[in-house]
């Protein structure tokens, strides 16, 4: 719905601006129209009427600019239906892909396609092997945009194999190649993955290589970070730390870094933010408004030196009892040591994605639960299902201490954090937060707790993300910026979405625009696919955009 000669109006609403220049002006919703013609606001005001003009009445409800999901594992699924909608109705116009450190880019997508098909789903339909190819693939194919991070494991796993030795310096020169390619063809920056595999094998040093030419080209290093998270993040962060000083050294630019999905006590975040700050590292980082994660099941309870193998040979190892014997003696006591799970490990993780059909029974079920059910043991039973399905099995993993509204709150509040899903929406029974975050944000953040007003709102889960990855004039809601726009009632919106009834969608966001055509009309969605590829803009076009904006004004 919409194109070119037609102008669309969103009438009568309180439009919620972001934040400009240093964050502290951040202007009151307040009444008025908005005017979209060829993918761009034209006015802020008073819109007087033309024929021909299509009107979405937003009486009682707020114009906001889109949100950016600063962590999303949608890179497969841009063209499947259930996640586009499972996004809008979240008030979700953007998705940053390529996280933790394996996706399809650069190369033929095999190795994404085995080790992540849990994750990210299968190769997406696209000619070419590189980081432009990819985002020509989402262009007019999905309802969503799409910024990319190039990953770092799929990059060492383009030269160096299933190696899980040092790269030499004829290696690292050949991946630093397609890191500066993948930086010229527009991504936005550099990810790791440094609890999978083969991010575990890479060295700090090997990492700070392959962001110089981030650095250069004004890209953003964003990491899972190695060691768990939790109690032990302090390592984690000290590694961000070191690797931005050494790409220092190496180019003389500032890299700026970014911790992907930051879980642990407030107390553990806030202090290490704290210590990034008074080193000069420029930091951010996401998290989400849940305290249980998602993660592929054979990352905790398989060695990586054994996930590092072919598929093949891992379901090999997983059916002989020797290896099996071995595991259980040597591997799983450390899995009991796990500072997320611990010894109750069984009862923490939930069958969320189960690839083998004969399996289907025990989505939902803890492994305890379904190892029960089967009449087996949990050790056995989880190497079971892995066996079976060919490790393309998900969990919802619980955390020992959950931790309070009141503590999320506090995280929340830092102005370095950024709204993301770490969305994964392969499985019957997913984590509640493939259709809840952001709307869960909205619900409990702002109306709720009063954590934001609704202009930090827009700098936490849009703009904040927007200036960050450098996603060029959008992310604000002001004359001559791109039109991707939400319209939401603030006294409704909600995520409904649970662990118990994960599918539900979120409520209160039925009306969403991209690139200036309407993909989301009264909650439902429409024939158009304007999403585009998201190229990262210059240090300059963003200083220029800002720029603008303090000119212009209100527009």
């Amino acid at each position: 719905m919409g194109s070119d000669s037609e102008r669309i109006v969103l009438r009568d609403g309180a439009v919620v601006d972001a934040p400009v220049g240093d964050g502290r002006d951040a202007p009151s919703p307040r009444r008025a129209d908005v005017a979209i013609a060829h993918g761009v606001i034209t006015e802020v005001g008073e819109v007087e009427a033309r024929p021909g003009d299509r009107v979405i009445d937003c009486t009682d409800r707020l114009v906001l600019p889109g949100f950016v999901d600063a962590h999303s594992h949608a890179d497969g699924l841009l063209t499947d239906e259930h996640v586009q909608r499972a996004l809008l109705k979240q008030g979700v116009t953007t998705v940053i892909a390529g996280q933790d450190g394996v996706s399809y880019a650069p190369g033929d997508g095999a190795y994404a396609s085995e080790y992540f098909a849990a994750i990210d789903g299968a190769h997406p339909t696209y000619r070419g092997g590189g980081v432009a190819a990819y985002l020509a693939g989402v262009d007019g194919a999905s309802r969503l945009n799409a910024a990319y991070l190039i990953p770092a494991g799929t990059v060492r796993f383009e030269v160096c194999g299933r190696s899980q030795e040092p790269a030499s310096p004829d290696q690292l020169a050949a991946m630093t190649a397609l890191v500066e390619q993948g930086m010229r063809d527009g991504a936005v920056g550099l990810s790791t993955g440094l609890d999978y595999v083969p991010g575990v094998f890479q060295s700090t040093h090997e990492i700070a290589v392959l962001c110089d030419p981030v650095a250069l080209a004004g890209g953003v290093y964003v990491s899972h970070m190695r060691g768990g998270y939790e109690a032990n993040a302090s390592a984690g962060i000290r590694e961000m730390q070191r690797i931005a000083e050494l790409v220092r050294e190496h180019t003389g630019h500032v890299l700026p870094v970014h911790v992907s999905h930051f879980h642990a006590d407030a107390d553990i975040v806030l202090g290490q933010l704290d210590e990034l700050a008074l080193a000069g590292t420029d930091a951010t980082f996401d998290a989400y408004p849940y305290t249980r994660g998602c993660s592929l099941l054979g990352m905790p309870l398989l060695p990586p030196e054994l996930s590092a193998h072919q598929v093949d040979e891992v379901v090999h190892a997983l059916g002989d009892p020797g290896e099996r014997a071995r595991l259980r003696r040597d591997w799983f006591p450390r899995v009991a040591e796990n500072a997320s799970l611990g010894p109750d490990w069984p009862h923490m993780l939930t069958l969320a994605h189960v690839a083998a059909p004969q399996l289907a029974w025990a989505h939902g079920l803890t492994i305890a639960d379904a190892a029960q059910q089967a009449r087996s043991d949990p050790i056995d039973f989880a190497l079971d299902v892995l066996l079976e399905c060919r490790l393309q099995v998900n969990v919802v993993m619980a955390v020992r201490h959950a931790r309070p509204v009141s503590e999320l709150a506090r995280i929340f509040a830092h102005p370095a954090h950024l709204g993301g899903s770490d969305g994964i929406f392969i499985g019957a029974h997913p984590h509640p937060r493939t259709r809840g975050t952001f709307a869960r944000f909205l619900r409990e953040y702002v109306r709720e707790t009063g954590t934001w007003a609704w202009p930090e709102a827009v700098q936490h889960l849009s703009y904040g993300s927007v200036a960050r990855f450098g996603l060029g004039d959008r992310g604000v809601v002001r004359r001559g910026a791109v039109a991707d726009l939400i319209v939401v009632d603030p006294s409704a919106v909600a995520d409904t979405a649970t662990y118990e009834e994960p599918l539900r969608e979120a409520v209160g966001i039925d009306d969403v625009v991209v690139a200036g055509t309407q993909v989301l009309a009264g909650g439902e969605l429409t024939d158009a696919r304007p999403g585009r590829g998201l190229k990262r803009t210059s240090r300059a076009a963003r200083a220029a955009a800002v720029s603008r904006r303090h000119i212009e004004g209100e527009g």
